[in-house]
């Protein structure tokens, strides 16, 4: 196992790195480094620009329209974006819902769908969660049922983030209840400008609108909507599942956040510390290991090997190491982390007010973080999941 890159790798690194250093606006650069509130223009202005070169697909085969890279390749990319301060590419459409549609979708669901991903004018959102319905998906209640030459779907989903910007829902619904549970649930593209759709805000502790929850009231939804053949939508649930815990490790935003986070201790006089040194050098060699745990599959993958199925592994890694910056850089900040209001951090005023500019609310953040080891499957049944398949 070879975890060096070649030379044909490192040259495309530096292309990579080049294209988005000419590309990435550097208002939103600024945003992503400082951890300033990006709006929905500066997502998706990201988005359209890679969709230009092709790129916002970076994992698509190029039969789907996608640059065709390899794993490792694509780890570059994703890396170089990530230290160069570009947003994170919102997943739902372009990491979640393409694949199941490349490998499940019809032809013409395929024809339809992935060019507006591509492009990124077309927002996605998720339909998993309900109120009931979290890491035990199989247990969802959302209602779909056949009329003629279409479904009517009834229920809610809940935690749907950025959901307020969607144009389609990708949702697990329940067409049998006469079966066990993962034996009864479909898979349905819903067009969230249908009469009977409803998005309602659930606002955060910070002030933030982030997650919403989605009602479907009669939703009259195509029968050409349905992905993959009727009550199958587990075994594509399960699909899209991998991508999601994959993406959510996230080591090349790690890499770039613990260097914010040596520059927040560096600015509060932290690194005198020689405890607090301590943390931040056994977070850096957390972040080493997850990295290298990436580079064994993506060198598995490249010599053609089979891998141990380490979605679960990498996503408590990753949303674990999440949660140790996001305490650390609040740890280090103290009392100026506190929240401050976030028009005066947008204006740019906020450090001749209270604390540095180099201290957004970094209190909020860390709340925030908490999710990650719930999201995506909760820790605890990802833990479960690969005892498992290791141990049987």
């Amino acid at each position: 196992m070879d975890l060096n890159f070649t030379s044909e790798e490192l040259a495309f690194r530096a292309e990579i790195r080049q294209w988005v250093a000419e590309n990435l606006p550097q208002d939103i650069s600024h945003k992503v480094h400082n951890a300033l509130r990006l709006s929905r223009d500066d997502m998706q202005r990201w988005a359209r620009i890679l969709g230009k070169q092709g790129w916002h697909g970076w994992a698509w085969p190029k039969q789907f329209g996608g640059p065709g890279w390899n794993a490792v390749q694509r780890h570059l990319f994703e890396e170089e974006c990530a230290l160069a301060g570009a947003p994170r590419i919102v997943p739902f459409g372009p990491v979640m819902v393409a694949p199941v549609i490349m490998a499940f979708g019809t032809p013409e669901q395929q024809q339809r769908h992935l060019p507006g991903i591509m492009s990124g004018d077309v927002w996605w959102s998720q339909g998993y969660s309900e109120p009931g319905s979290g890491s035990d998906l199989a247990s969802v209640k959302t209602r779909a049922e056949r009329q003629g030459d279409k479904y009517i779907v009834n229920g809610q989903k809940t935690w749907t983030t950025l959901g307020q910007y969607g144009d389609w829902i990708f949702c697990l619904v329940r067409t049998d209840s006469s079966v066990k549970p993962q034996a009864g649930i479909s898979f349905l593209l819903i067009d969230m400008k249908s009469p009977g759709v409803t998005v309602r805000p659930i606002i955060m502790l910070d002030g933030e609108h982030e997650v919403n929850e989605v009602f479907f009231d009669n939703v009259e939804v195509p029968i050409a909507n349905l992905v993959g053949e009727e009550n199958k939508g587990w075994t594509y649930a399960k699909y899209l599942l991998a991508h999601e815990r994959t993406n959510i490790a996230d080591v090349n935003r790690a890499k770039r956040e613990l260097e914010r986070l040596k520059r927040i201790a560096r600015a509060e006089g932290r690194l005198d510390d020689s405890r607090f040194r301590d943390q931040i050098a056994l977070l850096e060699v957390d972040i080493v290991a997850l990295e290298m745990m990436v580079l064994r599959v993506l060198s598995a993958e490249k010599s053609g090997k089979q891998s141990l199925d380490v979605a679960g592994l990498l996503k408590i890694r990753g949303s674990e190491i999440q949660q140790r910056y996001t305490e650390l850089m609040m740890l280090a900040a103290g009392p100026y982390a506190l929240p401050f209001i976030q028009e005066a951090m947008e204006a740019g005023w906020q450090g001749d007010y209270v604390g540095a500019a180099h201290c957004p609310p970094l209190a909020s953040h860390y709340f925030n973080y908490r999710k990650t080891t719930i999201y995506g499957g909760s820790n605890e049944v990802q833990r479960n999941i690969v005892a498992q398949t290791v141990l049987g």
